[in-house]
């Protein structure tokens, strides 16, 4: 078994999901990120929250002239993580699928990252083979562990960056693991 942890950040409204960004890490080492060049920008610029937490972690311009971005942009456009949709489909594909045929997925409170990964391909049924049906959740796993959240270790830095967000999944999961194989 191979596992991917991965975070999704994400604009919803009660009826839809729309895909921000995407963070990806794998067991075998190998990492994947990308930023939604299709986003709905403007309405998450009205939405307070994703403004003041998950805007701030996108790529910026570097300010020179070659590669000025306007203040009016959230992101830059230019910047090699920023891909169509459509792209970023094709990337998660192939990096699920190399992870091997047997592959876990894992998110913290990951039932809306689930159903936005899946909605990149359209609906569930159209999921690619080899892309599991189901996310593994980390609160899920904690609670059959009789855990609380606060005994979890502590993100550092960078919450909200997916792929931050992703990386700390990881070492989430891979702590509650070692803490059942303690549990006789």
């Amino acid at each position: 078994m191979t596992a991917i942890d991965y975070d999704l950040e994400f604009l919803e409204d009660g009826r839809h999901i729309e895909l921000i960004s995407i963070g990806m890490v794998c067991d075998d080492g190998r990492e994947y990120y990308a930023v939604n060049r299709d986003m709905p920008v403007r309405k998450i610029r009205k939405h307070q929250w994703l403004m003041k937490n998950v805007v701030p972690s996108l790529p910026k311009g570097q300010g020179d002239r070659r590669n000025h971005v306007p203040k009016s942009w959230l992101f830059d456009y230019a910047d090699p993580v920023v891909k169509r949709r459509e792209r970023i489909a094709e990337d998660v594909m192939d990096f699920i699928r190399t992870a091997g045929p047997d592959v876990q997925l894992w998110a913290n409170y990951g039932a809306y990252d689930h159903v936005c990964l899946a909605q990149l391909w359209g609906r569930m049924i159209d999921l690619p083979e080899g892309v599991p049906m189901f996310t593994h959740d980390i609160q899920q796993e904690r609670a059959r562990l009789g855990l609380r959240w606060d005994e979890l270790p502590q993100q550092e830095s960078g919450e909200h960056n997916a792929l931050a967000d992703a990386r700390h999944n990881q070492t989430v999961r891979r702590w509650l693991a070692e803490q059942e194989a303690r549990t006789p």
